[in-house]
């Protein structure tokens, strides 16, 4: 049985040239799927495939694909657009599975732990493929440019998560940009003798995705400074666009030209970055 996971491009020991033509034949995989289909809403996704899908509580597991009885299980306690994309993601187990030539090699390059961290960020990229097609990606960035505004586009247009879109988007980006979905969370402070460990409010990153030669990634639960454009951004509830910097958790910063969006309580973010920096010249993030 499968398990739905995170967008990921942390896959250990594969060359960037295997990992690619992987990439590109699970999306051409999950194109072939999607042409057949009637449309993308949830009936629609499964109608290609032979199985049964189940909603059901299932704890911190978004979802999971049983090939032997053919079901497809989806948590029924996830946002909508989270289910959405875990349904592709399982889906994408289902044709990488149906695909000997693919599981093959895949098994021949990995094995054990290893290669279940290809093949969940493989479904992954199939996911993409099946909600955020190239031509609406190419759509989108056509319109809109690398910039927050794009990621908000496609997000509500692919009707998925601004972090599965942000990935997606990511891959499709030919510039220098590093994305961000950046929100307010909570955080913990420093330890005080004698109160103990205490914990505040602060807006954060939540996830990032670097355009493919780019160096650099925005941990997670990174803080994005008060007079930082992001945060201005979130206060005024207005779209910001200027020069300013990436502030990586290390304190250390790169100059990016940064666009923020505000959506809801949420701003989504795109860096583009100097040439020289995107090529690894300079380490900011100490």
């Amino acid at each position: 049985m499968t398990q739905g996971q995170p967008p990921s491009d942390q896959v250990p020991d594969m060359t960037a040239s295997a990992l690619g033509a992987a990439k590109a034949r699970m999306r051409e995989l999950a194109t072939a799927y999607a042409r057949t289909l009637p449309g993308l809403d949830t009936h629609s996704l499964m109608s290609g495939l032979d199985a049964t899908l189940t909603f059901m509580p299932m704890g911190d597991r978004d979802g999971a694909y049983d090939p032997e009885h053919r079901v497809v299980l989806i948590n029924s306690r996830v946002r909508p657009e989270r289910q959405r994309f875990t349904l592709a993601h399982e889906i994408s187990h289902a044709l990488l599975l149906a695909d000997d030539d693919l599981l093959s090699d895949l098994h021949d390059a990995y094995e054990g732990e290893r290669l279940e961290q290809v093949i969940e960020t493989l479904c992954n990229v199939g996911a993409a493929a099946l909600l955020m097609p190239e031509p609406l990606m190419d759509e989108v960035l056509s319109r809109f440019g690398p910039t927050g505004r794009a990621l908000a586009e496609l997000a509500r247009r692919a009707d998925v998560s601004a972090s599965s879109a942000l990935y997606a988007l990511a891959e499709r980006t030919a510039q220098p940009v590093l994305y961000a979905v950046c929100a307010v969370s909570r955080v913990d402070a420093e330890p005080d003798a004698e109160e103990g460990r205490s914990s505040s409010k602060a807006l954060t990153v939540r996830s990032s995705a670097a355009a493919p030669g780019v160096k650099y990634s925005l941990r997670p639960g990174t803080l994005i400074p008060e007079d930082h454009p992001v945060a201005v951004a979130l206060s005024t509830h207005l779209p910001i666009a200027q020069e300013s910097y990436v502030p990586f958790r290390s304190g250390r910063r790169m100059p990016a030209y940064v666009d923020a969006f505000p959506d809801r309580q949420r701003v989504l973010v795109s860096f583009a970055l100097p040439a020289r920096a995107a090529k690894g010249e300079d380490d900011p993030a100490g």
